[in-house]
């Protein structure tokens, strides 16, 4: 099951694992788009649902369980605002925070709570968790986002380390994408990597067990930040961003 699946990287991702003989659900807020999906993809099973709503999760559980269960569950929906320089007092930072981490960080671990029993029953099974480049430097006009991300990356890690203690089997992916070619990333003019490079990354790295998949630019950065954080945080702040924030 694949969240956000309707469009970007979480449709793409449900071509993909189609192809690999996958059966796949994808859950989304916008129905238009869950019925596009479901033309282009006839196999795809499409259940609206929002993550970020504890009664929508809980009916969400309800029909996955009706429908047999998964084996997978793809943490892949996710929220980012516009940006504001926090530094200028504004109720928008606390209302901006709250949307991104009840999206991005609280609705995973609500869906994975649901989901967790089901999921350490299965003989083989996974989560995967979509961070971020910007789990390791925080982008200045992105900075709730960033911060949603590395919640969410420290509680991926933790989780791992928590299931291994029971040793479960239940599997623990962190997928950490650089800037990447979707509807929300269209007005940045930035070095992105395609969604079916991203997807393709993803699976070859599930493939291969591999918990922690970086891919394109985050491999660089990631180096870069352990040995000059500086020049990280620069790399993913150029001075002309700063305009932006002058107000």
């Amino acid at each position: 099951m694949i969240t956000g699946g309707a469009s970007g990287i979480g449709l793409e991702a449900a071509k993909q694992f189609l192809a690999n003989g996958a059966s796949v659900i994808i859950t989304g807020r916008n129905q238009a788009k869950l019925d596009e999906a479901r033309k282009l993809y006839p196999a795809i099973t499409a259940i609206k649902s929002d993550i970020s709503d504890a009664g929508d999760a809980q009916n969400l559980f309800n029909q996955i369980q009706q429908l047999g269960g998964i084996d997978i569950l793809y943490n892949n929906a996710g929220v980012l605002t516009d940006p504001i320089n926090l530094g200028v007092a504004n109720n928008q930072h606390f209302e901006d925070a709250a949307y991104e981490m009840n999206v991005n960080y609280l609705g995973v671990i609500r869906l994975n709570n649901l989901f967790m029993d089901m999921l350490k029953s299965r003989e083989e099974s996974a989560i995967i968790n979509t961070t971020s480049i910007l789990s390791y430097v925080p982008a200045l006009l992105e900075a709730t986002y960033s911060a949603s991300k590395v919640a969410l990356q420290f509680y991926t890690q933790a989780l791992r380390k928590h299931l291994q203690i029971l040793n479960s089997n239940l599997k623990v992916f962190e997928l950490l994408p650089p800037v990447v070619a979707t509807e929300m990333t269209s007005a940045r003019n930035d070095k992105k990597i395609t969604t079916e490079d991203l997807v393709r990354a993803l699976i070859s790295g599930l493939k291969k067990d591999q918990f922690t998949i970086r891919v394109g630019d985050t491999k660089a950065l990631y180096i870069v930040n352990r040995l000059f954080p500086k020049m990280a945080f620069g790399l993913v702040n150029p001075k002309k961003s700063y305009r932006l924030l002058q107000s």
